[in-house]
């Protein structure tokens, strides 16, 4: 089944007066992959301005823009729309400049503690999709889903303990355990279709793991699924710091009065059909 959702994500903020210029780096573009295909995507910045366009070492599509110094209200708009399909999660080989060991590697959110190394010893033997899919539940199990937030996550370690964290921060405990287990893992920022109609706070997260046999493949564990056609990924990285929507390189903008309009909705073919009649 092909699904096609539209995306419209606002992000509105005042730059901080004592500073004088900012840049700041936009993982805001989702490419065309496995499971996914981009129809439609556009950029629109009031209070800042497109300065270059590149692919950093992990793929993600990245715009640098600038801001002035000055109190001034700063609006970044994205928005397009996307036919995904469902493939059970699998994103298939690696590739890309960055080699696969480095996703085995410990970052400061995915540090591996007494409490993970617990969990990850308690998984049993067997397949490695099947140990995968145990990890995924049993996290479901021992931490409860609070309110997704564009602000920096917890250390995976500390919300594992805590038993409870976002969408972020369970992606964090699966990818730091998952490593334990032997397998690389990335984290993975994008977009999650509501229910028809509904809209979204904030952006969307999961882990993937590496298994030989497939590939990478996805696990959500907030959702205690591998994605399908209601995901939208946007950027990948070791952990949330290298697939941050926004993040400043140079100077910092302050962030207060920050808010963030996001929402995903699918298109109905009627709807679609009925577009296109008007384009003709």
């Amino acid at each position: 089944m092909v699904m096609r959702l539209k995306i419209s994500h606002r992000t509105e903020f005042r730059s901080d007066p004592a500073t004088p210029y900012a840049l700041q780096r936009l993982r805001l573009f989702p490419p065309t992959a496995p499971a996914q295909t981009l129809r439609s995507w556009t950029l629109a910045l009031e209070g800042a301005r497109e300065e270059l366009r590149f692919s950093d070492h992990f793929g993600n599509d990245v715009r640098l823009i600038s801001i002035d110094g000055g109190e001034h209200p700063v609006i970044i708009e994205v928005g397009g729309e996307l036919e995904t399909v469902n493939k059970a999660g699998v994103t298939g080989q690696h590739r890309g400049f960055v080699p696969l060991w480095l996703f085995q590697r410990e970052t400061p959110l995915t540090v591996v503690g007494d409490q993970i190394e617990a969990l990850a010893d308690g998984i049993a033997a067997g397949a490695d999709i099947g140990r995968l899919h145990e990890l995924m539940a049993t996290l479901n199990q021992r931490m409860s889903d609070l309110a997704a937030s564009d602000t920096a996550a917890a250390g995976a370690e500390d919300a594992l303990a805590k038993g409870s964290g976002d969408n972020i921060d369970q992606a964090h405990v699966f990818i730091a355990a998952a490593r334990r287990l032997g397998f690389p893992a990335r984290f993975v920022a994008g977009y999650k279709a509501a229910e028809e109609g509904a809209e979204q706070a904030s952006r969307h997260a999961w882990a993937e793991a590496h298994v030989s046999a497939l590939g990478w493949v996805g696990f959500d564990v907030a959702s205690k699924i591998s994605p399908d056609e209601t995901y939208v990924r946007v950027a990948t990285g070791r952990d949330h710091r290298d697939a941050m929507p926004i993040s400043g390189i140079a100077g910092g903008v302050g962030a207060e009065r920050l808010v963030v309009h996001i929402s995903v909705e699918q298109v109905s073919r009627s709807a679609e059909q009925a577009a296109e009649q008007r384009q003709s």
